[in-house]
């Protein structure tokens, strides 16, 4: 934990209503596949895809903001039950404050997850930044968490759990 007690972790958790996901480097392992074609492939981690499954079964909404275009995020979401998916947005902060607008929740009630520099505004705005161990150094001093495991290595599930515990106690 950076900066901030467990107990303070805790309670910021207990307060989330949106999950809000980066793709490369926090669902994927940030590697890209290309096929003989060309087409570029991503790899996404099944556990990371139960907890989502179950954060959305429990209440809490789940967003996706990516710069990246690629419609595997969109298929990937839409078999897990994620509605709220924006692909190719370059300011990820205006999407967020958007949604949140919509759903008529604060960016306090909002946990972020992003590795890298184009997360860093988002993550500065919500009530629970988060990232991923083998995110950017500046990405872990802006977090107030930072995940035991790796992007596309089950940090997301890692989160989900814990977002699931506070719930539950």
């Amino acid at each position: 934990m950076a900066n901030i007690t467990e107990a303070e972790f805790k309670y910021r958790l207990s307060r989330v209503k949106l999950l809000t996901l980066d793709v490369d480097g926090v669902l994927t392992d940030g590697g890209l596949f290309y096929s003989e074609s060309g087409e570029e492939l991503k790899r996404f981690n099944v556990k990371d895809g139960m907890g989502m499954k179950l954060l959305l079964e429990a209440g809490i909404e789940i967003a996706i903001i990516t710069a990246s275009a690629k419609v595997s995020t969109q298929y990937r979401a839409k078999k897990l039950g994620v509605t709220h998916v924006f692909l190719g947005i370059e300011d990820k902060l205006a999407q967020l404050q958007q949604l949140c607008q919509e759903l008529g929740i604060s960016l306090e009630e909002v946990a972020y997850m992003g590795d890298d520099v184009n997360d860093l505004a988002c993550l500065k705005a919500v009530g629970c930044p988060i990232t991923v161990a083998d995110a950017m150094p500046v990405n872990k001093d802006c977090a107030i968490y930072v995940t035991r495991l790796n992007g596309g290595q089950g940090a997301v599930r890692e989160i989900c759990d814990q977002l699931l515990e506070v719930r539950l106690s």
